[in-house]
Formats: structure tokens, C-alpha cells, sequence
């Protein structure tokens, strides 16, 4: 068999990832009403506001986003547009939060990051191809979980926010730039290699039968729900507001 041949994705839909980014989709849109009751409408909300539970929970929404969209890389037919269209939403998100001004505008966010990241894999994807997959899946998430800490902290220059650097004067309501968030999408491409060398064109039959309908396409729907989620859930809490006052 042909290494074309055997990196050559399965043409069958692994229905289980979609169920796992609706199930994700879902935690997110239910952490975002949490964080706008908690600091936006003044709820008394003791456990969400702990530190270490927040933590918890947002990195599973965005580690297990960014997972999926490293491992869907072998699967779009142009990742220099899916890139830029990952970019247009960015910056759709980015013009509507600084002007609607209800919370800190949304600076190199989620989506920007995957609008990066995907389009360094198309730039480098036959390098990355040329990894053998364990060995990159393991230095992907041993550098991402080294460099971590480097956006924490904060840095007397400007301009590199975008990269991991963050100044003095930074601030954004959803922050995932690059450095350390590129290596969790490149673990995500090497774990997708990685299935598909063992697996081939016959994945096991639990990632691609149904278990739940609803959050299988809740989860080939999960950009739009990004985007317009939000502005929803203000709507509501304003409409409570309205019926509560």
C-alpha cells in the first residue's frame, strides 16, 4: 500500500466527533450564560466564580475545540480558506463586542487562534506529514503544556499578543493566542494521522454510528452557534431583566 494511500483520510463521517463538538458547543454556550450572570448581571454564582472550577471548565470547551480542529485538517479540501474564514469570524467577533461594549472586546480569541494555526499546518502541512505521529502528538502536547504559563504573565513590549506575549496595557474578553494554543491543534492533526494509519478506511464502528442525533448536529453546526449564542444570551437576561424589575 502507498503512503498516499495510507494517509489519505476515510471518506465515512466519524459521527462521534460531531457529537463531541455539539456536547462541547453546549458546555460553552451554558459556561458563557454562567460568566454573563455572574459578572455581567450580578448573580450570585459561588461555584462558577471559583478560580479553579472556571479554569476547569474552560479549557475543556477550548482544548477539546482546538483538538478537533487540528484533527479536521486532513479532511478540508483548502485550509488556506477555511483559515480565512476562521479570520473573517474572528473579526466579526472582535467589531461586535467592541461596540456593543457590554464586557472587555474579544482580542486574538478562540477563533483567531484556529484561523492562525490553521493556516500555519497549510503552510508547513508537508513537514508536519513527514512526523512520525506518536512522537509529534507527544512533542505537540509536551511543548504546549511547557509553554503555558507564557501568556500568564504580562510583557513590556506591544504588538506580540497575538503571539503568547501579552503588554501591560492588553486586555480581551476571550484570549488564545497562538503560543501555547498552536500545539494542541497540532496534537489534534497528529492524533487524526495517527487514527488514520491504524484504522485506515475502516474506523471502528462506535466513531461512526449515532448515539445522539441532537448533538451531532448541534455539532455540524457549532460556528454558527458560536457566533450568534451570545448576543442571545444577553437578549434573554435582558428580557428577564425587563419582566423581574
Amino acid at each position: 500500500m502507498s503512503r498516499a494511500t495510507i494517509d489519505k483520510p476515510t471518506s465515512q463521517r466519524l459521527i462521534l466527533l460531531d457529537e463531541i463538538r455539539g456536547f462541547t458547543i453546549i458546555s460553552m454556550v451554558l459556561f458563557h450564560a454562567a460568566y454573563d450572570a455572574a459578572y455581567i448581571y450580578g448573580f450570585d454564582l459561588p461555584l462558577f466564580e471559583n478560580p479553579t472550577i472556571q479554569s476547569i471548565w474552560r479549557s475543556s470547551i477550548s482544548w477539546v475545540f482546538l483538538l478537533l480542529a487540528g484533527w479536521m485538517t486532513a479532511y478540508s479540501r483548502n485550509n488556506i480558506r477555511r483559515s480565512i474564514r476562521y479570520a473573517i469570524c474572528a473579526l466579526l467577533v472582535f467589531a461586535v463586542t467592541a461596540i456593543a461594549s457590554v464586557d472587555t472586546a474579544v482580542n486574538f480569541g478562540i477563533l483567531f487562534c484556529m484561523a492562525g494555526c490553521t493556516a500555519i499546518y497549510a503552510l508547513i502541512e508537508k513537514k508536519l506529514r513527514s512526523i512520525p505521529p506518536i512522537p509529534g502528538l507527544i512533542v505537540a502536547l509536551l511543548l504546549f503544556f511547557l509553554t503555558y504559563s507564557i501568556p500568564l504573565s504580562r510583557y513590556p513590549v506591544e504588538g506580540f499578543a497575538w503571539l503568547g506575549f501579552p503588554s501591560l496595557t492588553f486586555s480581551s474578553g476571550d484570549y488564545y493566542p497562538l503560543v501555547p494554543y498552536c500545539f494542541m491543534y497540532f496534537a489534534g492533526a497528529f492524533a487524526q494521522s495517527s487514527f488514520n494509519k491504524t484504522f485506515h478506511d475502516e474506523p471502528p464502528a462506535f466513531m461512526v454510528k449515532t448515539h445522539c442525533s441532537i448533538l451531532a448536529k448541534i455539532g455540524t453546526r457549532s460556528l454558527i452557534i458560536y457566533l450568534a449564542h451570545q448576543p442571545l444570551v444577553i437578549m434573554i437576561f435582558e428580557i428577564a431583566r425587563l419582566f423581574t424589575s
